[in-house]
């Protein structure tokens, strides 16, 4: 029976799958993007979000707990200044997974794996630029040409030449 059996052991022993998981969640963390297959995406994403939400309390205690998991210094310091400002109002959810179809050797599902609030595309918060709506009538046609400069000026202009 498979009661209680909840994560996913990815066919690999306890140290190598804890390992792997570190490097992946430090490589998310300093590239922001990574891809990979889906179940491994899965896996990394339990793995992180507990993270990033100790993160947002910067304290000794919970930098030394992210560490014990992370094993990088540099990716720690990086996940408590930059990561955890930019994701200091929201209240979980902080990775996203989207599926790229399958991989070319093998078949198998791959998924991009992003810290939401560093996509500019699906961010919703973001700073957008709005369009505005114009008639479709004389909307195509743009012309290059200057405009026609009025008579008087033109004489005005002329004079100032010649003097």
């Amino acid at each position: 029976m498979r009661h209680g059996k909840k994560f996913n052991h990815l066919s690999r022993k306890t140290a190598h799958r804890k390992a792997m998981l570190a490097n992946m969640a430090c490589s998310l963390i300093e590239h922001k993007r990574i891809n990979t297959t889906v179940a491994k995406a899965k896996a990394v994403r339990q793995f992180v979000e507990p993270l990033i939400t100790k993160s947002k309390a910067d304290t000794t205690h919970n930098r030394r707990i992210v560490f014990a998991y992370l094993r990088q210094k540099e990716a720690v310091t990086e996940l408590f200044r930059e990561v955890a400002t930019k994701v200091a109002d929201r209240p979980g959810g902080y990775v996203r997974i989207i599926k790229l179809g399958n991989r070319l050797g093998d078949n198998a599902d791959m998924a991009m794996v992003e810290l939401v609030d560093y996509n500019t595309t699906y961010n919703p918060n973001s700073n957008k630029k709005k369009n505005t709506r114009r008639s479709r009538r004389g909307g195509s046609k743009a012309t290059t040409a200057v405009p026609p400069v009025p008579v008087a000026d033109k004489k005005a202009s002329n004079s100032e030449e010649e003097e």
